[in-house]
């Protein structure tokens, strides 16, 4: 389904029984909402699954950028407002991630809980150099230009010398993804800046990451997770920055755990 909010049309699919406690998933840079077939075939069965294509992403709209997070965070409010959502869990990989640490701080009456999915707080000089670069390789050759960098940054070696499956899945979500969308997110990611606020998130929540992450590594988020009062952190091994399908096993095992407490 198509919704409108902030400006933009988002598509969105809603999963699971009616009446269900609501989870949301919000997926990485150049990515869609398939990222998280697998997560929402788990979780089905208990809970309310509305999964939606950010701006600029899969089926949603591609506005102009640049964006930034107070405009990601409202895409979300006005999503859950158009479906009647009062809360919901959220779960996010990478900028979607980043996204419920903005919920967190600015709408903690909108959530239950976070989990928050190789996904840093704070974007130092080095890390907003590489969304620069990223924005003028795709100007200079397209997205299909940073397919192969993206994988190789993304994804552990010894996945990468086994050439998995899950590999051609995210490399066709990279290059299908919208230029201008891609643009305006790498934006935001210059810009991010949750790490000094991180305290003001009070509900459960959990990051967990790849122990081979190269943008989120795991030091990075024990830190962050450390600054939440009822921040948890969990290593995902053999792994990289999209841990939820290099090993979907363990991090489907984490997610399992965590809503046996939290749903």
């Amino acid at each position: 389904m198509l919704i409108k909010s902030n400006g933009a049309s988002f598509n969105c699919v809603v999963e699971g029984p009616e009446g269900a406690p609501w989870i949301t998933l919000s997926h990485a840079l150049a990515n869609n909402l398939s990222l998280w077939d697998e997560v929402a075939a788990e979780l089905g069965s208990n809970f309310r699954v509305l999964r939606y294509d950010q701006r600029g992403h899969g089926k949603s709209e591609a506005v102009a950028g640049p964006y930034d997070f107070p405009m990601l965070v409202n895409d979300v409010i006005g999503i859950w407002d158009a479906l009647g959502i009062k809360q919901s869990h959220w779960v996010g990989l990478s900028i979607g991630g980043m996204i419920g640490y903005g919920l967190g701080i600015h709408h903690p009456d909108r959530l239950q809980t976070i989990v928050a999915c190789d996904s840093r707080p704070d974007a130092p000089p080095e890390y907003a150099a590489y969304f620069q670069s990223r924005i003028d390789k795709a100007r200079e050759k397209g997205m299909e230009g940073v397919v192969e960098s993206t994988i190789e940054r993304w994804f552990t070696p010894e996945t990468l010398a086994k050439k998995s499956p899950v590999l051609d899945r995210v490399r066709e979500m990279i290059r299908t993804t919208d230029p201008v969308g891609h643009e305006g997110c790498c934006e935001a990611l210059k810009t991010l800046s949750y790490g000094p606020d991180l305290h003001r998130i009070t509900v459960p929540s959990l990051l967990l990451g790849g122990a081979k992450d190269k943008g989120a590594p795991p030091d990075k988020l024990a830190e962050a997770a450390a600054k939440i009062p009822q921040g948890e952190h969990v290593v995902i091994p053999d792994a990289g920055h999209i841990a939820v399908l290099e090993n979907a096993p363990a991090s489907l095992a984490t997610l399992r755990s965590w809503f046996s407490r939290h749903g």
